[in-house]
């Protein structure tokens, strides 16, 4: 059996049990807990409802844009016309190509985190979904890694822009910022994604669409929180 370190037994003492705490006072045991070195993530999990009353169940994917950003450092990769890379650099992209940037891309040894398109090389980058596909990184018109507007698709990358699904059994995660992050910023970003979460619900899912909300840390522990 794994032995459990000092740090971690001292956070079990603020362990709170079978019931749900006041968002802002979850966030503050969370950023108390995270006593780590490193600038640890502050993430939600969420398990909604995907029962509709018509149809099978509900898929969701989208992207929210977080008012105080994410504090993730991106790797952005531009893939446009050559007359455009230039653009893109200026942009703030990490790497932008055209053909060179696709043969990166066959041989599957790329260092990027995310992949922006133009429209236009969306034809020559359908054959390389076995590679980005499994790696999330198949830019998407829905979640704003296909655009005309380069500059405006890298800020909100680099300013915040987070991606989010739920997987078969209802449940999603995101990042909403670090522990480095205000209380007030934390709480700021959680409101807006809850928020943005609520707007997505079908007509046709009854009741309550998230069921289940907890926040956590990177190296912590799980609080429950209501949905407000």
């Amino acid at each position: 059996m794994k032995k459990k370190s000092k740090r971690y037994k001292e956070i079990l003492k603020t362990a709170v049990k079978d019931k749900k705490i006041e968002t802002k006072v979850a966030i503050d045991l969370v950023k108390k807990n995270s006593t780590t070195k490193f600038d640890e993530s502050i993430d939600i999990s969420l398990k909604i409802n995907l029962k509709q009353s018509k149809g099978g169940d509900f898929s969701l994917r989208t992207v929210v844009n977080l008012p105080n950003g994410s504090g993730k450092k991106n790797k952005i990769a531009v893939l446009c016309e050559s007359d455009k890379i230039e653009d893109a650099k200026k942009a703030g992209a990490d790497i932008s190509g055209s053909e060179d940037l696709l043969e990166k891309i066959a041989t599957g040894k790329f260092n990027f985190t995310k992949l922006i398109c133009t429209p236009s090389m969306m034809s020559k980058i359908g054959k390389y979904g076995k590679v980005l596909g499994p790696k999330g990184l198949m830019p998407n018109p829905k979640l704003g890694t296909v655009s005309t507007d380069i500059a405006k698709a890298v800020k909100d990358i680099k300013t915040g822009l987070v991606e989010i699904r739920n997987d078969k059994d209802g449940n999603l995660s995101s990042t909403i910022g670090r522990k480095s992050f205000s209380t007030e910023k934390l709480l700021e970003n959680y409101n807006h994604f809850i928020e943005s979460v609520k707007k997505e619900k079908p007509d046709t899912i009854k009741g309550e669409f998230i069921k289940n909300v907890s926040i956590t840390s990177t190296m912590g522990i799980s609080y429950k929180v209501g949905a407000k």
